[in-house]
């Protein structure tokens, strides 16, 4: 059974820092690409980053390209968002998701299908 389990969200001030980390077992990480997303209530899904299996080809939306450095390490099974320069609209519930084939770098939702549990940043004016 796949699992992603994500930590790191929180609550911090607009300017300021935060990491993220996924966690992941269940599935041979490093075949896949992964990404992270984000979401407010009522609103749909929105593509963060995506970083392809070996960690040499990134994605950015460009709402955070310049702020966002998504990284990835295969020896432990875990992607990582590092987050500078924060805004309040970064405020949302951070998912991070497995690419559902391997190779290739996915900015669609709809091409990951394993997704972790979501995990709070809250950023203050």
């Amino acid at each position: 059974q796949v699992q992603l389990v994500e930590s790191g969200g929180g609550l911090v001030q607009a300017g300021g820092s935060l990491r993220l980390s996924c966690a992941a077992s269940g599935r041979t990480f490093s075949l896949y690409p992964m990404g992270w997303f984000r979401q407010a209530p009522g609103k749909e899904r929105e593509f963060v980053a995506a970083i392809s299996w070996s960690g040499g080809s990134t994605y950015y939306a460009d709402s955070v390209k310049g702020r966002f450095t998504i990284s990835r390490d295969n020896a432990k099974n875990t992607v990582y968002l590092q987050m500078n320069s924060m805004k309040p609209e970064d405020t949302d519930v951070y998912y991070c998701a497995s690419g559902s084939r391997p190779n290739g770098l996915y900015y669609s939702p709809t091409e990951y299908n394993y997704w972790g549990q979501g995990t709070q940043v809250t950023v203050s004016s």
